[in-house]
């Protein structure tokens, strides 16, 4: 132990080993506080819920995606009649009708056009004699006709930008056509007026009837910190869950695989015969028999949960290669007189291999495991891209599988994508850093390199 503490002392000769315990830090710390602020079933819930992310837009950027364009990236705006600046007035018509008139206002100061429109409305009965309105005012008073003497529901959702009447009313996509500062100019190559805009809508309801809540929803195209997908999901989610889901895959499976081995390989090497034999079969037979395909099988067949992989992939690697590795230094280290002397004094096989033989060659575990965390961490997120990961919980591998089947880098989303892909970097390298520098501090002939 004291010559174990010594090589400790020279960790700081290794910079190379600061950087790569800051980032394993890093994760670590992500990961506890996305395991107590979004709880599994949480985050479950929220990835598979639409109804958990109707107001996000969909496709948007990261808010620091604004920071390498010249434009101001628009944001999403919800204005709601419980907002100040919203109005509500009712004017009595006779013959038990009233006139209600609902003004939602908002300010729009942004470069480019929102990417979506969405207005929605809840009335206190079916209202069959009710028949609304709807009008938009742009900054410099021009008002347009958005829909005319409808019918009204008690709930209904307007999916403004998909509407084609008023996309053929205005030439062009109506997140585009009502924003319009030139309207003579085509809708692409223009730009947006700037200004204080009004929803204006316009119902003749029975007098025992009213207007409960009314909203318009003005997508942006920037959102969060990681962007948006297809289904409107906060990509943050899946980046904070990776971290966790990739240490303790990770991990795990090296811990599993690797202490195993050594175990396996120090019981081997000692008893030899028949014990040895058949061990080091076991491991030819294992080093060839493909794993990948095997595991691509299993999931496609069977869709097992994250652990269920972890446990296959384990049993897969308790006779690894590094199983050849560890015999080789258990072979050399038990012919020394120390283990002679051992039995001459009665100790039994069992107490030599923990108690002795393991303990001398442990140092040279703890490199071989740090190095090898990262190929698990990638074999999850390959499975996870292949689509046959874990069918519920979000993970890089499976952020990265949705965006190749949305075709994000072809339609220029490349946040999608390179997000994930630099998180798997870093943590591989971090890894990397420590696994090779704890290398050069437990070996001494590549003290020396």
């Amino acid at each position: 132990m004291p010559r174990f503490l010594t090589r400790l002392k020279d960790l700081k000769r290794y910079p190379a080993l600061a950087i790569g315990l800051v980032l394993i830090l890093i994760f670590f710390l992500v990961s506890i506080y996305t395991l107590i602020a979004i709880p599994y079933q949480e985050a479950v819930d929220t990835w598979r819920d639409p109804t958990e992310r109707i107001e996000n837009p969909r496709f948007a950027r990261p808010v620091w995606f604004d920071w390498f364009t010249s434009d101001a990236l628009p944001r999403t705006i919800i204005i709601s009649l419980e907002d100040e600046d919203a109005t509500l007035t009712e004017e009595l018509l006779g013959e038990g009708m009233k006139r209600v008139e609902a003004v939602l206002p908002f300010d729009y100061q942004y470069d480019r056009f929102p990417s979506e429109l969405l207005m929605r409305t809840h009335w206190t009965y079916a209202a069959e004699r009710a028949m609304v309105s709807v009008y938009w005012r742009k900054p410099d008073g021009e008002l347009i006709t958005m829909f005319e003497s409808f019918r009204a529901r008690p709930s209904q959702t307007f999916y403004i930008s998909n509407d084609s009447d008023l996309r053929d009313q205005l030439g062009a996509r109506p997140e585009q056509g009502l924003f319009l500062l030139d309207t003579t100019v085509p809708a692409d190559q223009g730009e947006p007026m700037k200004g204080r805009y009004e929803l204006i809508m316009l119902a003749d309801i029975p007098e025992s009837d009213s207007l409960n809540t009314a909203s318009l929803t003005v997508y942006g195209r920037v959102y969060g910190l990681a962007g948006t997908d297809q289904l409107r999901r906060d990509l943050l989610l899946p980046l904070l869950w990776g971290a966790p889901i990739a240490l303790l895959f990770g991990i795990f499976a090296a811990v599993g695989a690797q202490v195993s081995t050594f175990v396996l390989a120090g019981i081997g090497t000692w008893f030899s015969g028949g014990l040895e034999k058949a061990m080091v079969w076991l491991t030819q037979v294992n080093i060839i028999i493909p794993i990948l395909p095997i595991l691509i099988m299993i999931s496609h067949l069977y869709q097992p949960r994250l652990w269920t992989i972890l446990g296959i992939v384990i049993a897969f690697n308790v006779f690894s290669a590094s199983f050849f590795t560890y015999r080789a230094m258990f072979l050399q280290l038990k012919e020394a007189p120390y283990f002679e002397a051992a039995q001459a004094y009665g100790a039994r096989n069992f107490r030599i291999i923990f108690r002795y033989l393991l303990p001398r060659i442990a140092p040279t575990l703890l490199p071989q495991f740090v190095m090898i965390v990262p190929t698990f961490v990638f074999l999850e997120a390959t499975l996870a891209v292949l689509g046959l990961g874990d069918p519920y919980l979000p993970t890089w591998g499976k952020m990265i599988s949705e965006a190749r089947l949305q075709s994000a880098l072809y339609f220029g989303h490349y946040y999608w994508i390179v997000q994930p892909a630099l998180l798997l970097m870093a943590m591989g390298f971090g890894f990397a850093l420590v696994g090779y520098s704890l290398d050069r501090i437990f070996n001494p002939r590549l003290r020396e390199l």
